[in-house]
């Protein structure tokens, strides 16, 4: 027994695996972001109850947007799913600002000055683009909430199918306004989930393929505000919470610019055509266009915050009894 312990077998003994985590293998578990993510989605959960709060109050006193839209809507405690969804639809858009802005800094010229390491500012953008997709995908779930609850009446099957396809199927829904905005919206959420989700396997796909494909994040944000714009009954009207809403855009349009204009990736700056292989002019001839199209993108920025033609309907005098015919929102 003991020859078995301590014996001399001249067999080597194996070499012991190496130790493989995300420093050395710039690989990131989900599961570890999820559980960094948890402090990110508390906060934007205290953030959407007060929201909710808000809306809640506005809408008993009458004073809402939504209201003036929708005056039969002016029992919140009624419609509590609604604003609900409304809360969870504007948390979820200034984490999705937030985290776009994290991302443009990331890969933009590097700031001189940071309050926290780069390290840091990595995770938080990971962890923000978790929070956003649960927001998102919470402001859809409460939409058809709504949806099940303004159908009574009818069997609950029906009434969840019906609720179901209108929030979640393309072209389903078929009332005013929403025939494009709710598609908007619906694209935003089916191109956020896998565009935040492939960072964690981009070892699988390449890194290179992963940037191009994570380049289409802001085409997210992009059909998020849009969306907004379109269907949102707090910035209905061209009054104060739209034009916010609007100069909310510059800082993202600024930094997208200076990210085009002087990536952090050497390979992505702009030289002279032709340098770089067969390809180049090709290349070349994108990132300028993309330039270009930025730098517009903040002129029309500024000329609709200071002309005031930021597409609002005009508040009526008297509200309508009704929702305008063709012009449901939210």
């Amino acid at each position: 027994m003991h020859s078995e312990t301590t014996g001399h077998d001249s067999t080597p003994a194996p070499a012991p695996a190496p130790v493989r985590d995300s420093r050395t293998t710039g690989r990131v578990p989900l599961r570890a972001d999820l559980r960094a993510a948890l402090p990110d989605a508390g906060a934007a959960v205290v953030v959407t109850v007060a929201v909710f709060v808000f809306l809640y109050l506005r809408m008993r006193s009458g004073a809402s947007a939504t209201v003036a839209v929708m005056p039969f809507m002016n029992d919140p405690g009624t419609y509590w799913m609604y604003l609900l969804s409304q809360a969870f639809g504007w948390s979820g858009l200034l984490w999705s600002w937030g985290t776009v802005m994290l991302g443009l800094l990331l890969s933009g010229p590097r700031p001189g000055r940071l309050p926290v390491s780069r390290a840091v500012l990595e995770r938080w953008h990971r962890t923000t683009s978790l929070t956003t997709m649960a927001l998102m995908f919470a402001h859809a779930l409460m939409f058809g909430a709504e949806l099940v609850r303004d159908a009574g009446g009818t069997a609950w099957l029906a009434r969840l199918w019906s609720a179901f396809a209108d929030t979640f199927v393309p072209g389903w829904y078929d009332s005013g306004t929403g025939k494009l905005a709710i598609p908007i919206g619906q694209g935003a959420l089916y191109l956020a989930v896998p565009l935040g989700l492939l960072f964690y396997v981009r070892h699988r796909i390449g890194a290179n393929a992963w940037r191009r494909l994570h380049r289409f994040v802001i085409v997210v944000y992009v059909l998020s505000v849009w969306h907004t714009l379109l269907y949102g009954t707090n910035v209905w009207y061209d009054e104060w919470p739209r034009t916010v809403l609007w100069l909310l855009q510059l800082p993202v349009a600024v930094l997208l610019l200076l990210r085009l204009l002087r990536p952090a990736r050497r390979a992505e700056r702009l030289g002279a055509p032709g340098r770089q292989g067969e390809a180049a002019p090709l290349r070349w001839t994108a990132r300028a266009a993309g330039r270009v199209a930025a730098a517009a993108v903040i002129v029309g920025l500024l000329a609709v915050v200071l002309s005031g033609h930021d597409g609002g309907r005009p508040r009526p005098e008297e509200p309508p009894a009704t929702a305008p015919a063709g012009q449901e929102p939210e």
